[in-house]
């Protein structure tokens, strides 16, 4: 085994532990468990999962789950919204069937996903921000998305660096232009949902379905296009997850 597979596989290690642990200490902080909103918001995670964007100039690609995974963190137990997050990125991430399943980066990219939204949870239910002056709902919600958008992108950004040798800031700034009008738009969805969620109940999720549906066209579409002209930025595999 070379060094640059020791570091890789300690660095795959450290991300679940740090997953482990703020997966446990967000649940013990948490509300009850609401396991139907829980089950309808994780069968949404999961089918828009698969609606994948393969990101121009980055070897990696995109699901349009995001607003679903945000939901999560809203409404449902820490421990539910890391299920949901952990299995979602198991779907996403399942390779076609001419494809090679890599159990490393398989464990990587869930104990990602399940650390940023351990920390997004943390964040939203911290009772401080109760206490706060400035902590409006907007607010409070677009600072909880920058926790779970740091959560994810900062280690993804880290793995590629080890795997390719590649400038961590240089690869998090292309992952973050990229991805950040995407969580400017699920920010917006998931308020809206978050609003009328509490008069109509899980299936005010269901609006949202459709419309991250055109989304997903409409990037494939877009990214298509810029994928023609833009040179591919020489990423890990292991970022297959996307941003």
């Amino acid at each position: 085994m070379d060094r640059k597979t020791r570091r890789t596989r300690t660095f795959i290690g450290l991300m679940v532990l740090a997953a482990i642990t703020a997966a446990v200490y967000a649940e013990i902080g948490s509300h009850a468990l609401h396991p139907y909103y829980a089950l309808a918001v994780l069968a949404l995670a999961a089918a828009t999962s698969r609606m994948r964007v393969k990101l121009p100039g980055i070897e990696g690609n995109m699901s349009v789950n995001l607003p679903f995974l945000l939901m999560a963190v809203l409404s449902v137990s820490a421990a539910e919204a890391v299920l949901i997050a952990s299995f979602s990125t198991v779907v996403q991430c399942w390779p076609q069937s001419s494809g090679k399943f890599r159990p490393d980066q398989m464990l990587f990219n869930v104990s990602m996903l399940a650390f940023a939204t351990s920390m997004a949870s943390l964040f939203w239910n911290a009772g401080w921000l109760a206490r706060a002056s400035w902590a409006s709902l907007p607010v409070v919600l677009a600072a909880t998305t920058a926790v779970f958008f740091l959560g994810q992108t900062v280690p993804l950004a880290g793995i590629i660096k080890l795997t390719q040798g590649a400038g961590m800031r240089s690869v998090w700034i292309s992952i973050a232009k990229l991805s950040f009008p995407y969580y400017v738009l699920s920010t917006g969805l998931t308020s809206m949902l978050n609003l009328t969620s509490h008069r109509f109940g899980w299936q005010a999720a269901l609006v949202v379905f459709p419309v991250m549906y055109g989304v997903h066209h409409s990037y494939r579409f877009y990214f298509g296009r810029e994928g023609e002209v833009v040179r591919p930025f020489p990423l890990a595999r292991a970022a297959r997850a996307g941003a």
